[in-house]
């Protein structure tokens, strides 16, 4: 299955949840927030793609301590091949960023990852003191337990 990526950052984010994470940040965006860090991600046809077992060998690879957070753009663009891709990561903690509400995240992603961030980035609720949240209305939440996935 094809996935469109704008880029990853292997093993250095300690802001994208807990512990050290890789970041995958994927490429398009429906929601377009005002502020948004990552602009550069928005146009789905400036992407990358790939097919998602291709990435998935990349991640097995080189996401040495198997915590990885998806973000973008906004994955829920393309939620058959985020869902594709965390069922061939069984063995990863993963977190998705989504700036939808937990409402409009699929039941079947749900029930593969571990964290969640929700809600739209809000500039005026902009935030630097939340763990990993860009502002107050956002919510980070553990959805499902290490030995539950």
């Amino acid at each position: 299955m094809k996935i469109v990526i704008n880029s990853i950052r292997f093993n250095r984010s300690l802001v994208d949840g807990p512990g050290v994470r890789t970041v995958l940040f994927l490429q398009g965006c429906d929601i377009r927030c005002a502020g948004c860090q990552n602009s550069s991600a928005w146009e789905i046809a400036d992407g990358i793609q790939t097919d998602t077992s291709e990435l998935a060998a990349l991640l097995k690879k080189d996401c040495i301590n198997k915590k990885l957070t998806i973000s973008g753009g906004e994955p829920l663009m393309q939620a058959a091949a985020v869902y594709d891709l965390i069922c061939k990561l069984e063995d990863f903690d993963t977190a998705l960023y989504t700036g939808h509400e937990k409402e409009d995240v699929p039941q079947d992603i749900l029930n593969k990852i571990r964290y969640l961030k929700t809600g739209k980035f809000i500039a005026k609720q902009r935030t630097t003191i939340m763990p990993y949240v860009g502002s107050t209305n956002q919510q980070f939440e553990e959805v499902n337990h290490a030995q539950q996935r």
